[in-house]
């Protein structure tokens, strides 16, 4: 019997699909019951939400089951994320050795960025952007990088009302038409910037790094104590990022990375 405490229609849902995925063709649902140890009307009612939500599909003529395309999804996106740590752990290492600032590269997720990689620097001490930590997209470098990226209805159907905005600080933007001004300013410059709006005294600097079909997949940043870099610096560690992502685009089959040249800050 599958299932614990907490959350046993979670483990139940979980348990169906990784059983499916191990078999050579489409099942019964009684199959599937006896297997798991599922009551029948448990397997039939979760198989039906799993086949209302693409993860499972019902073949009513042959009366079985079979994973559907959104399981399919799920796994490419593993093998895509994965296949990008490996394209991006030698340029970011490079990155790192630059600078000698700790880099990222982070996805969006949602509202949020998820931390893939973190190629810390050495003597730097550990920042809140580690490895798996989500942080909202709209105060990270990184996340503004990606949805300046992304179309405007992309962006707006993220951030549909005010309580979308959290804070950490108590700084970064409220409101969509203050994201859409931040976002404005990162395509005009070929980088994104957050100041202490996720760490008070450091600051990031990050590029979008795009996929074959021009997508932006993720983002590659650098973080740094605001009173070791001044502004021409900053400027500097900016046009490394940038490099960077663009290596990381053409690895990735892009003929012409974006945002190839930055541009100086106007003060």
């Amino acid at each position: 019997m599958v299932g614990g405490p907490q959350a046993p229609a979670a483990a139940h849902v979980l348990a169906i699909l990784r059983w499916l995925a191990r078999q050579a063709a489409p099942v019964p649902a009684t199959a599937i019951g006896r297997a798991l140890g599922l009551p029948r009307s448990t397997t039939y009612h979760l198989l039906a939400e799993l086949c209302a939500q693409g993860f499972v599909v019902h073949l009513p003529e042959q009366r079985r089951y079979a994973l559907g395309v959104a399981a399919y999804e799920i796994g490419h996106g593993y093998t895509r994320q994965a296949s990008l740590q490996r394209v991006a752990r030698v340029p970011m290492d490079r990155l790192v050795t630059a600078t000698g600032h700790t880099a990222h590269l982070a996805v969006l997720h949602g509202r949020e960025v998820v931390y893939v990689i973190e190629d810390r620097a050495r003597g730097r001490a550990p920042l809140v952007s580690d490895i798996g930590v989500r942080l909202p997209s709209h105060l990270t470098a990184s996340g503004r990088a990606v949805l300046a990226a992304l179309p405007a209805a992309h962006v707006r159907a993220l951030f549909p009302d005010p309580t979308a905005f959290v804070l950490r600080h108590g700084t970064g933007p409220t409101s969509l038409s203050a994201l859409r001004a931040l976002l404005v300013d990162v395509r005009r410059r070929g980088w994104a910037v957050e100041q202490g709006e996720v760490t008070p005294g450091f600051a990031s600097v990050a590029a979008a790094v795009a996929d074959a079909a021009g997508h932006p997949l993720a983002a590659v940043a650098v973080t740094f104590p605001t009173t070791e870099v001044d502004e021409t610096g900053s400027q500097a560690l900016a046009g490394a990022v940038v490099a960077t992502a663009a290596e990381l685009s053409r690895r990735l089959g892009v003929g012409r990375a974006r945002g190839a040249a930055p541009q100086r800050i106007s003060s």
